[in-house]
């Protein structure tokens, strides 16, 4: 995939719970908009490992996982937890392949564009992959997992579905998309790598940021806001002409640099919709799945949601951001909470959760909006329970 860093992605290892689940992580980005990717490890009772939504086999990656065998038997289950987020579906073959003695089991309904190919032409192996049946109790490793399949929801192109695992023992709930916390600190495997939280520490193409942790963390907080927004409403950005007018006052025009190109200016108040955003670290739905997708269909998504929140787990672990994130059912729950009422001055559009900056989902409302009129995916729903 062409994601930084490229071919060139460190992994951190972390034990979550001693001897039971451990955590893989590396990054990924687009124009230095870099945020966490993860995998999760759980060792089965009867020995051997589960790998749930994996992450590229690099051989750093693959010597720290086959460590992991040494101690606790083979890698015998991988899972693609996702039916629409290519860079956790990428990876699936190559990881496969490192390891061969495990089943693959996929989230139903798996879709690719412009074709919509057998799982075997798009690298999974075609004698040990199956589809995750609805059922949980239908796996062989139903005895130490629960999960609840998410959709698939429409969207036109194409659809979007998640699955989320319940590990009963170590009471540890993994999903992929649904759910994140935001870190206030850029997160340490983000920290290997210093230069995407500097290069976003700049307020314009000629400021110069030396690398300090105050720094280091400001360009973490706008990155955060690049990724959950696209365009935050505290974001200026500038048109092509006066981007490359700047670029020629700057110091550094490599082609690390973008040759200067910088076209961002940051208002003064950018702080105050970071603050918003993270509120805290509290546990919430992404702008982006809150305004063009759940709300696609919000009584399958709240009825998915209250199965999950039934399981009595103690933490969460999600593949991208904070992890792991010491909540239980009843912060899960109350993360779909968008879906049940309007927000507020919304003229009873649902689909926004009414904590965050109303003013930064500006973009996000334009996109949906030129999806709506183009009738390129489905329009909103609005939730039965509202309507009555």
């Amino acid at each position: 995939m062409p994601l930084y860093p490229y071919g060139r992605r460190r992994t951190l290892c972390q034990e979550v719970v001693k001897d039971t689940l451990w955590t893989f992580e590396q990054i990924q980005g687009i124009l230095y908009v870099v945020v966490p990717i993860r995998m999760t490890v759980v060792k089965l009772e009867r020995g051997g490992l589960l790998v749930y939504a994996p992450i590229a086999p690099t051989p750093e990656c693959v010597r720290q996982v086959q460590a992991l065998e040494f101690q606790h038997g083979p890698v015998k289950y991988i899972i693609l937890p996702t039916v629409s987020g290519l860079e956790h579906k990428v990876f699936v073959g190559p990881f496969a392949r490192r390891f061969p003695l495990a089943q693959v089991f996929v989230a139903p309904s798996q879709w690719s564009f412009p074709l919509n190919l057998p799982l075997s032409w798009l690298g999974l192996p075609q004698r040990r992959t199956q589809v995750l049946p609805h059922d949980s109790s239908k796996v062989p490793f139903a005895d130490e997992f629960d999960y609840e399949i998410l959709g698939p929801i429409d969207l036109g192109l194409g659809r979007f579905g998640e699955v989320a695992f319940f590990h009963r023992s170590s009471r540890s709930l993994l999903v992929t998309d649904s759910v994140v916390s935001i870190p206030e600190e850029p997160p340490a495997v983000v920290q290997l790598d210093p230069y995407p939280l500097l290069f976003h520490a700049r307020d314009n193409a000629a400021d110069v940021r030396q690398d300090t942790p105050a720094n280091r963390r400001q360009g973490w907080q706008r990155i955060c806001l690049f990724a959950f927004y696209f365009q935050p409403s505290t974001l200026n950005t500038l048109k092509l002409r006066q981007a490359f007018q700047m670029a020629r006052q700057v110091s550094d025009r490599s082609k690390k640099a973008y040759f200067g190109i910088f076209p961002f200016d940051w208002q003064p108040d950018w702080k105050q919709s970071f603050d918003l955003l993270r509120a805290d670290g509290r546990l919430f739905v992404a702008p982006i799945l809150q305004t063009l997708i759940l709300n696609r269909a919000p009584q399958e998504t709240l009825t998915w949601a209250d199965t999950v929140a039934r399981w009595q787990f103690e933490r969460i672990v999600p593949c991208h951001l904070d992890s792991p994130i010491a909540v239980g059912p009843q912060e899960f729950r109350q993360a779909f909470n968008f879906l049940e009422q309007p927000s507020e001055g919304s003229n009873d559009r649902m689909g926004e959760n009414s904590s965050l900056s109303d003013r930064d989902f500006a973009t996000l409302r334009t996109i949906e909006e030129l999806l709506d009129h183009w009738r390129i995916t489905p329009p909103r729903q609005q939730n039965p329970s509202i309507q009555s």
